[in-house]
């Protein structure tokens, strides 16, 4: 229910472990802060074991952030967002706010 769950296994030639992956993810800054709809985090690491959820956790960052949790060796990892706010919607208006910051608009 409004929120889009995905099982991600990526491979890097250093195989970094799920700490530095979770670091990795924890620093991650877009550098638009400054725009209205972007969150304070972006990026949520969650470390419960059966984190995240849809309904639990589609409106963390007022549904702008994405959670990710269950990093396992291999990068391997569980990632959610709000389908509608993160997605269409909000993506559309966060380009919106990113063009006319930049003066396109």
């Amino acid at each position: 229910m409004d929120g889009h769950l995905e099982a991600i296994w990526a491979g890097m030639k250093d195989d970094p472990s799920p700490e530095q992956v979770s670091v990795a993810f924890n620093n991650f800054d877009p550098g638009l802060s400054d725009l209205p709809t972007e969150p304070e985090k972006v990026i949520i690491v969650r470390n419960e074991p059966d984190r995240p959820q849809p309904r639990l956790d589609r409106n963390a960052g007022r549904g702008m952030s994405v959670s990710v949790g269950r990093i396992r060796s291999g990068i391997r990892y569980i990632v959610m967002g709000h389908n509608t706010i993160r997605g269409a919607a909000g993506a559309s208006v966060l380009n919106a706010e990113l063009m006319h910051k930049k003066g396109y608009i």
